[in-house]
């Protein structure tokens, strides 16, 4: 449980708002492709007319880095609001208060903004395009093409389902092997498409059944099942994004909150110490696991059992082997007297 005041704290407040501006960015990019024209694109065969139809943006992710920043803005205020004032020499109250202005922090955020929104992007359209291919070397309806992609509309909610767009290739791949499984008509590979941890569980009596009286699924049913594991990838991925740029986000403004302390005077850096806290369940990677607990100096890296360097945890400059989904949080200890005479 997230004590009060805390990263952990901030991270259940932050974390969904960065899903929900992911996934509303999706939805808007959805509905702005240009259906007709996008298939009148891949009626020609023409990849990059189709992409263009399409038409990826990527500020439709705008949202998102206004999230980051923000989010940036209340961990660094946390930090600072937490750092003991102190005195100088003279007597003058040392009582640093978080600058979002400080050149540092407005670099990081314009970076690390537009790194994550290019990524997406970049991920994006290269799934897109595999896609477009994939149905023009098929053969497949362009209609039934462009639909994939943008999803159907669901009549009631009005918006669109089970759509591609947002999705990266991997995850691509996740949904096309589950609906593979469910039409193969074999029971061995249903039962295979039954483990697979983004199902909708509620069709499990579905598959169960056609497994048990030896008869396959009904196509429409097939539909929704997968239409429903797309949407569960989406989900996914929205909450990966959510969690883990609010952790990048708030561990590095933690950081260049004690940075500007140490600038003002208020601190000084051999003072301070970083510890792991891993969340120290079953689902905590091994790496971290034995990373909980770990303490360095303040401008030093903790070193993964697997090799990697990371300064905090959530690092973005660390592999995503260490980082996606990752629940860990990092705890700066200050030592008043190291370094009294």
């Amino acid at each position: 449980m997230a004590s009060n005041g805390s990263i952990e704290q901030l991270v259940e407040v932050w974390a969904p708002k960065l899903s929900r501006a992911f996934l509303e960015a999706v939805y808007a990019s959805r509905d702005r492709v240009q259906i007709e024209l996008l298939v009148k694109m891949l009626e020609r065969g023409d990849v990059d007319g189709a992409l263009r139809a399409v038409g990826l943006d990527p500020v439709a992710f705008r949202a998102l880095d206004a999230g980051i920043a923000q989010a940036f803005e209340a961990g660094g205020k946390l930090t600072t609001g937490q750092i003991p004032a102190t005195r100088d020499p003279d007597g003058f109250l040392l009582k640093v208060q978080f600058d979002t202005r400080n050149l540092e922090a407005e670099r990081w955020l314009r970076e690390f903004g537009a790194d994550l929104v290019a990524e997406i992007e970049r991920d994006t359209r290269e799934m897109v395009r595999q896609r477009i291919v994939e149905g023009i070397e098929k053969g497949e309806n362009p209609r039934t093409v462009a639909l994939d992609l943008t999803g159907r509309i669901n009549p009631a909610t009005g918006r669109r389902e089970g759509g591609l767009i947002g999705l990266t290739s991997s995850q691509v791949k996740w949904v096309a092997s589950y609906e593979a499984r469910l039409r193969s008509g074999d029971p061995a590979q249903m039962r295979e498409a039954l483990a697979m941890g983004l199902r909708d569980k509620r069709y499990d009596r579905t598959v169960e059944k056609a497994i048990r009286e030896g008869k396959p699924i009904p196509a429409d049913k097939i539909d929704k099942m997968v239409t429903a594991y797309l949407n569960s990838a989406l989900k996914y991925r929205a909450e990966a994004i959510g969690r883990t740029e609010a952790l990048s986000a708030l561990h590095e403004s933690q950081m260049q909150g004690w940075r500007q302390a140490i600038a003002k005077g208020q601190v000084r850096v051999e003072q301070l110490t970083k510890v792991w806290r891993s969340a120290m369940d079953e689902r905590v990677r091994h790496t971290h696991r034995r990373l909980n607990g770990q303490q360095v100096a303040f401008e030093e890296a903790f070193v993964s059992p697997s090799g990697a360097l990371l300064r905090y945890p959530h690092d973005p400059m660390a592999p995503s082997s260490e980082t996606v989904m990752c629940r860990c949080h990092m705890d700066v200890k200050m030592d008043f007297l190291k370094g009294v005479k």
